[in-house]
């Protein structure tokens, strides 16, 4: 479970912040570090602040968008502290750590800049919003606790797994794919084409239509084989409907 989960920093402006997290992932096992257009990296800053977790730095990829430092993963969750104006999906880091847990492949879960957060189009790249309990008077945490926490639950998760009772209740697999991140990303693309042939979407006036399908589409946790039905189902549409225009 701890080897597919990777830490995902998007722009990231302090390096120390960098090396903290790295700190705070070799504490609970974790070892996938991906740095999307971080501001400052490599640094000496970050690596005196990962206190001997240097080796995360070391493996760490820098990505130049956060759908390279996606790549590959089946499940994908926003840590912020922001209520958004269209309502996702959101969970608390227990319920995040037991759906990684359920998952057979790569979770990534992604943190945004320290004085902004993810922007909405970056949370339209993950299945669930996850939000950390905390004071509400003062529910700002620094990029490194967040991901302290959320690492932190990950390992009891994990360690509550190892027990022989737990892995003899465990269910069977139930032999099927989970969409990677790439799949909705290209049935995203035709979807969207689609909608514009048959003149139910326009690119120039897309109001809220994109984030509200996005999270229809992500929190049905859709298959391999479920986003291949769907995407016959569009090129069906796309042959029998002339353009709209």
């Amino acid at each position: 479970m701890l080897e597919q989960i990777r830490v995902v920093l998007v722009e990231t402006s302090h390096p120390g912040n960098i090396g903290a997290t790295a700190r705070a992932m070799m504490n609970m096992g974790l070892r996938q570090l991906m740095l999307v257009k971080p501001h400052t990296f490599p640094s000496a800053v970050a690596t005196a602040r990962a206190s001997g977790a240097s080796g995360i730095l070391e493996r760490a990829q820098v990505c130049e968008s956060l759908p390279q430092a996606l790549a590959g993963c089946r499940l994908v969750f926003g840590a912020s502290a922001r209520s958004r104006s269209i309502p996702w999906p959101e969970i608390d880091p227990t319920q995040c750590a037991e759906k990684t847990l359920a998952v057979g492949g790569e979770v990534a879960l992604v943190f945004g800049r320290e004085h902004s957060g993810l922007t909405n189009e970056e949370l339209d790249y993950c299945h669930f919003l996850v939000k950390i309990p905390t004071n509400p008077q003062f529910s700002s945490l620094n990029v490194a606790a967040a991901v302290q926490v959320l690492c932190y639950e990950m390992r009891l998760c994990w360690a509550a797994a190892q027990m022989p009772e737990a892995v003899a209740q465990m269910p069977e697999e139930r032999g099927f794919a989970p969409a990677t991140s790439e799949d909705l990303e290209r049935f995203y693309a035709h979807l969207f084409a689609t909608l514009e042939h048959i003149g139910y979407y326009d690119p120039a006036q897309p109001k809220r239509l994109v984030r509200r399908l996005h999270r229809l589409f992500n929190r049905t946790g859709l298959e391999q084989a479920e986003v291949n039905l769907l995407r016959g189902i569009l090129k069906a549409v796309q042959e029998c409907t002339p353009p709209s225009r």
